[in-house]
């Protein structure tokens, strides 16, 4: 990025936007100052949830080949080369060796399985996202029935009616609680849910947002196939997994202790003329994703315009421009990291959340953000409780199928 632009907006980015902020005030007869504007949403909460089958990538070969009972040395050379590129340490999946016992189908070149895999995949969404929704109401500390909007989030699942309503179910929510299914985003899922949780609770006063996601990649698992040699990208790049979040603008007492980010701005954009990057279909074999070896080019050739709208309003003079601000990317891969750190010009800490999310739980689709969110969150506290000082704002970015790009400026209030 040039001087010029990173220069452009530079600053402690707190100084004359924060300033402008509006906060709604309360008169002593406790009516609502009406010059006031409404509150911004908070993420008051974090959960997450994972399976119990560990995927160390120093293995994953090994037993891939082994599962799919594949022998091809030039299809195994190519994966083995992949894994050692993407970064990733470890994984978690629903498919343990037991359950392709149970389902040869998912192993088997060419074999009609969509049953089998939705058997499997709607099942292990509903699971994996319960257990995230309690972690997340356990960090909260208020029950589900506090819970007045559920947005669900996930490309892993097909029925009727949707994991919202099994979820709603089993978390024993209110018959009332409003549910937004989000259904094949990809990877801007979750940033996308954040979105959509920050409009309802910003225009339903006192509402709560429950935000779920839940993946899983045993929708499009397969054998190595020399017709399909993308395929191997999501073997070694991709895992399951499910997060949560808990949504609300103005606040009671005991949330504010324990709340994240306030979310400011958010921005949902598709790059016209690119909607065959990411291409994933439905078929008797499962879903079948295609991801465009020009994917992190589109993305680097959009990213900077698309971060300085968000924070349109916040330039000052001086600083350092982008790295003014911390950074919650959705790790697709290692070379949208490296392509969008290049493009702003940020410094090698500024995606270090990222890149431990990538490492430990692979791309996980629309739940890393959170993984990643979670990381930061740590982060924060433990910068506070040693005194250190950190920056006030930030942005949470996702790209995905579209190509879409997912954005949110967002401000500590740690």
């Amino acid at each position: 990025m040039s001087e010029e632009a990173n220069n452009s907006f530079s600053g402690s980015l707190n100084g004359d936007f924060k300033e402008a902020r509006a906060v709604p005030t309360v008169s002593a007869g406790g009516v609502s100052d009406p010059t006031s504007q409404r509150r911004k949403a908070v993420i008051l909460a974090l959960g997450k949830a994972l399976p119990d089958q560990l995927l160390l990538q120093e293995s994953l070969v090994e037993n891939y080949f082994r599962e799919t009972n594949c022998d091809d040395p030039v299809m195994r050379e190519k994966l083995e080369r992949l894994c050692k590129n993407t970064t990733v340490k470890r994984r978690y999946t629903v498919l343990s060796h037991d359950l392709l016992q149970k389902y040869p189908e998912l192993t088997t070149q060419g074999s009609p399985s969509i049953r089998q895999r939705l058997d499997i995949c709607n099942a292990a969404v509903t699971d994996l996202a319960h257990a995230a929704a309690m972690s997340c109401l356990r960090d909260w500390g208020r029950p589900a029935a506090n819970i007045t909007h559920l947005v669900y989030v996930s490309s892993s699942e097909l029925r009727l009616p949707g994991g919202d309503l099994h979820l709603a179910s089993r978390l024993s929510l209110r018959p009332d609680v409003a549910r937004v299914p989000l259904y094949f985003l990809g990877c801007y899922g979750g940033v996308a849910a954040l979105r959509v949780a920050k409009d309802l609770a910003e225009n339903n006063p006192g509402s709560r947002v429950l935000v779920v996601t839940s993946e899983t990649t045993a929708i499009g698992y397969r054998p190595p196939s020399r017709d399909r040699p993308y395929d191997l990208v999501g073997a070694a790049l991709f895992g399951d997994g499910a997060a949560a979040a808990v949504v609300g603008a103005e606040m009671e007492p005991e949330e504010v202790k324990a709340a994240f980010l306030e979310m400011e701005v958010a921005v949902q954009e598709f790059l016209v003329g690119t909607a065959g990057v990411v291409d994933g279909k439905m078929g008797e074999e499962g879903v079948s994703f295609k991801l465009g070896r020009d994917l992190p080019e589109v993305i680097e050739g959009r990213v900077e315009e698309f971060c300085r709208r968000l924070i349109q309003g916040m330039e000052r003079e001086g600083g350092d421009g982008f790295n003014d601000l911390f950074w919650a990317v959705h790790p697709g891969g290692p070379a949208i990291l490296n392509r969008v750190e290049e493009k702003l010009g940020l410094w090698p800490e500024k995606l270090r959340c990222s890149w431990r999310a990538l490492s430990d739980y692979g791309n996980a689709s629309s739940n890393t953000v959170f993984y990643v969110l979670d990381y930061m969150r740590e982060e924060m506290r433990r910068k506070k409780k040693g005194g250190e000082g950190g920056e006030e704002w930030g942005l949470v970015l996702a790209f995905g199928p579209g190509v879409t790009f997912e954005g949110i400026l967002v401000r500590s209030l740690i």
